[in-house]
């Protein structure tokens, strides 16, 4: 844990917490700005130029997009085992962080050898990075320090930063100026957030080194050695269930990046009087509403419980989800102006992202904290792993429905599927709430039990 002293520290957080918000940033800006490229990137017709493309079908484009996001996703539990294990954290992180710039800027080059090569560099990078630098964070603050939720509330903001400036930048110079000029942008803003965390090593001595488990409690050395107990059992048994919710949650949700940043570029109408939007702006939709309205929400579910309500994780996440599918009912509005013979107005697109985002906004942050209640403490990064690997598999079921939206199942009826599947989901849930919730043990009813994290 950190032991910074005062002069360490600056707004009343460590100083190594404003390096870590600033690395995330130019991360995410780097990640985000090239993933609102890559569909467009691909489809994009094959010419001499900087805005030349491959010239795929949407079909091939959303397929590739499927496995890259999930392979992003699924390389966190190698890149997690490695930092425990060999690495530690900062290590991790560091070699995470070279391991991007790499990718970015070889994926700046033109040519099918340096675009696989970067994609396959870019997993790697943010598998080593993206799981370690958030217990970094955690690191900085000692057990009990109340600026602990106030030091993430901050360092989550600074990925939203991150991610709403890349739509907006690196989206416009991507599409406007040359695809690889926008690659390569990203690549520079990654080589900016790297600068930052090798010169604020100093300010991260005392945190994210490797842990070799001598400082392991006795309680936690003696729950590694026995076996789980009928409640431990229950608890992982709904977690996996949870984990259902999370991949289809994330199948409908990442259509961002694929389905519907197609939609965008070829459906809708962009022009607004005499300005002319790109396709990638509404990338940074998603962002913007998480840094308007995530106070908003987490108030409303403060004020939901204490009016009474059920407010248990299970709930809020079947909530969430199907907010996010009500949002593709937007979409339903755009495809029938479009089958009309008419552009699609951007408002559909616009309510879509918001819907998205309330219903993220209400099923993603429970989701890793459900994970730090019910997990056993012998399997907790086990579960962790888990909970990404979920997450990868809805990037890839994603991909999937994408994949069908483009090719005979057509648009519309993925549109309404994915909102009455959603909606079925939740009412499931709902009934099932009871036994699951006990299969719990109360995990979630003591505000006084002990975290795991």
């Amino acid at each position: 844990m950190s032991t910074a002293s005062a002069h360490d520290e600056l707004f009343g957080h460590p100083k190594g917490l404003y390096v870590l918000f600033f690395t995330e940033l130019w991360e995410r800006f780097s990640y985000y700005g090239m993933r609102a490229l890559l569909v467009l990137y691909l489809v994009a017709e094959v010419r001499e130029g900087p805005r030349g493309g491959f010239g795929w079908s949407q079909e091939d484009a959303l397929a590739l997009y499927g496995w890259y996001t999930m392979l992003v996703y699924v390389a966190s539990i190698p890149g997690g085992i490695l930092a425990d294990r060999v690495l530690g954290q900062k290590k991790a992180v560091l070699f995470g962080g070279l391991t991007l710039c790499v990718g970015h800027l070889v994926l700046a080059a033109p040519g099918e050898l340096a675009f696989f090569s970067g994609l396959a560099l870019i997993i790697a990078g943010v598998g080593l990075l993206k799981p370690n630098i958030s217990t970094m964070v955690g690191g900085l603050y000692r057990p009990g320090d109340e600026r602990r939720d106030k030091g993430f509330n901050i360092f989550y903001m600074g990925i939203n930063i991150g991610a709403v400036l890349s739509g907006v930048i690196v989206g416009t110079i991507g599409e406007k100026w040359g695809w690889h000029y926008g690659f390569g942008l990203a690549g520079i803003g990654m080589l900016l957030g790297q600068a930052v965390y090798m010169y604020g090593q100093r300010y991260l001595k005392h945190v994210g080194n490797l842990n070799t488990g001598a400082e392991a409690t006795p309680e936690q050395q003696e729950a590694a050695r026995r076996p789980l107990s009928k409640e431990e059992r229950d608890r992982v048994l709904v977690l996996f269930l949870s984990f259902f919710i999370v991949i289809c949650f994330f199948g409908a949700f990442e259509q961002a990046g694929g389905l519907l940043n197609l939609y965008a570029a070829e459906k809708t109408d962009l022009t607004l009087g005499s300005l002319e939007v790109q396709a990638t702006w509404f990338q940074s939709l998603n962002p913007a509403y998480i840094v308007l309205l995530a106070s908003p929400v987490a108030s409303f579910w403060v004020w939901w419980k204490h009016r009474g309500h059920e407010s248990s994780s299970l709930f809020k996440m079947a909530i969430g989800t199907m907010i996010m599918g009500w949002g593709f009912l937007f979409m339903v509005a755009a495809e029938l102006q479009v089958q009309a013979g008419e552009q699609a107005w951007m408002i559909w697109l616009v309510l879509a992202y918001l819907f998205a985002t309330v219903g993220e906004l209400c099923a993603s942050p429970v989701a890793l904290s459900y994970i730090t209640k019910l997990a056993p403490v012998k399997y907790a990064s086990i579960m962790m792993g888990a909970f990404f690997a979920a997450s990868g598999f809805g990037n890839k079921l994603a991909g999937m429905i994408g994949e069908a939206a483009v090719g005979d199942a057509g648009p519309m009826p993925i549109f309404i599927g994915v909102a009455v599947f959603c909606t079925a989901l939740c009412i499931l849930v709902v009934m099932f709430l009871k036994p699951l919730k006990r299969l719990t043990h109360g995990a979630e009813d003591d505000p006084d039990a002990p975290a795991l994290f």
